[in-house]
């Protein structure tokens, strides 16, 4: 029980990685306060979550015996998150753990990006980490007890893609956002840390439009057709890692264990940044 009697904020929350990462933090120990949109995004290729799935990580968070709190809130909108915050601290007293995670993904090659795309990504991806820290650091200062803020960015965030131009600059924003506020903060004991990924097996990677740009384009690509691309990108012999990979290290960078680790950006990526990938076979 790391995480005893401390309460996170996990944006993102209704599925995926943001799921994982409430089931995790909760079996820790902690209580959980889960912000999602729940609203469609018009950029993105596959669908967003409703607020269905968000009642199901409520669920899911109690199941393991903690309490939990879900926000229907945009990562956009200051003001909601700063509301989603005041209602943590009314419910649960306190605030600890926060994880900006909220995100989406989108493909185009740079020159066809859109106006429009390119913004949302923006606006989603780093400025909506940047007011997730905005609205909750100031609860966990007031505590007086230090805390943790991890950052969900990806191996974008540490390399470059094709087709990838806005969303790689949102991920490596995020690094430099993550720097800024390691040292502002560490006089408050808040450690500050990104945690980057390589695919991760849910909805924003499993989905026939990302089948197709991870297969270079095959129409109609399938599941099968992208795990086979995707295996070539990684120095272990995978595909893509589970969310519960990036929720344990999220655990580990939100507890005591990570007590002096703070402006770290740590790689969850099967080998995918290493400078040679290693042959199989």
């Amino acid at each position: 029980m790391k995480l005893s009697g401390s309460v996170a904020l996990i944006t993102g929350g209704a599925r995926g990685q943001g799921r994982a990462h409430a089931v995790r933090l909760a079996e820790e120990g902690a209580d959980v306060v889960v912000v999602d949109v729940c609203a469609p995004i018009d950029s993105a290729p596959y669908p967003m979550p409703d607020p269905t799935e968000l009642a199901q990580t409520v669920k899911a968070v109690e199941a393991v015996g903690r309490r939990a709190l879900a926000v229907q809130a945009d990562v956009r909108d200051l003001a909601a998150l700063e509301k989603a915050v005041a209602e943590t601290v009314a419910q649960f007293g306190r605030l600890d753990v926060v994880v900006a995670n909220a995100g989406i993904g989108s493909f185009a090659p740079a020159l066809s990006l859109d106006a429009g795309t390119w913004q949302e990504m923006i606006d989603i991806n780093l400025t909506g980490a940047f007011h997730t820290v905005r609205a909750a650091a100031p609860a966990i200062i007031d505590g007086g007890r230090g805390g943790s803020i991890v950052l969900t960015s990806s191996v974008a965030g540490l390399i470059g893609f094709p087709n990838l131009a806005h969303y790689c600059a949102a991920k490596h924003g995020l690094v430099g956002l993550m720097k800024v506020l390691a040292i502002e903060f560490a006089p408050h004991r808040i450690r500050v840390n990104t945690v980057h990924s390589t695919n991760v097996d849910t909805d924003m990677i499993q989905n026939p439009a990302m089948y197709e740009l991870f297969s270079g384009g095959v129409p109609g690509a399938d599941r099968a057709t992208a795990a086979a691309s995707m295996q070539g990108m990684h120095a272990l012999p995978i595909s893509w890692v589970e969310p519960a990979d990036i929720a344990n290290a999220v655990a580990w960078l939100a507890s005591d264990e990570a007590r002096r680790v703070t402006g770290v950006a740590l790689p969850v990526d099967g080998g995918m940044t290493a400078p040679y990938k290693i042959p199989h076979g």
